[in-house]
């Protein structure tokens, strides 16, 4: 695992609030993980959008990271369109996918996707800047 890789789960506050885990795959492929809980419904036994944007943020980001890691660099949210097709209920646990469809000098388009078992509920398209660590 690269110091980078390291240093984003030693810093990644937002994923350890949730107990989002990750597994990479292959560079610019990714799964995450994440049990919903009651603490991010926004009604009783749902899930609130939000917190699935922030996951979902994860898993582009995260295969975003994985394609450019071994050449130094990091990678930033330009934007992100997400569908939410299906509700996330309490207690579902979740299985992200992302993966990486385009290369450019300094940009990455990033597809993800959030399952719970084979039900697809929510997926994404995001773009993403690299650039180089000054670490």
């Amino acid at each position: 695992m690269s110091k980078i890789i390291e240093d984003y789960i030693k810093n990644n506050q937002f994923g350890k609030h949730l107990d989002m885990e990750f597994k990479i795959l292959a560079p610019g492929h990714i799964e995450y993980y994440l049990t919903t809980k009651n603490n991010l419904e926004a009604i009783e036994g749902m899930t609130h959008g939000g917190a699935i944007a922030g996951f979902m943020d994860g898993i582009l980001g995260v295969a975003a990271l994985s394609e450019v890691e071994n050449e130094n660099k990091l990678v930033a949210t330009i934007e992100f369109k997400i569908n939410y097709m299906k509700p996330i209920f309490t207690n579902e646990q979740l299985t992200g996918t992302g993966k990486v469809l385009q290369r450019g000098k300094s940009t990455l388009v990033v597809e993800g996707k959030i399952m719970c078992g084979d039900e697809l509920k929510v997926c994404a398209l995001g773009t993403f800047k690299a650039y180089s660590n000054s670490n």
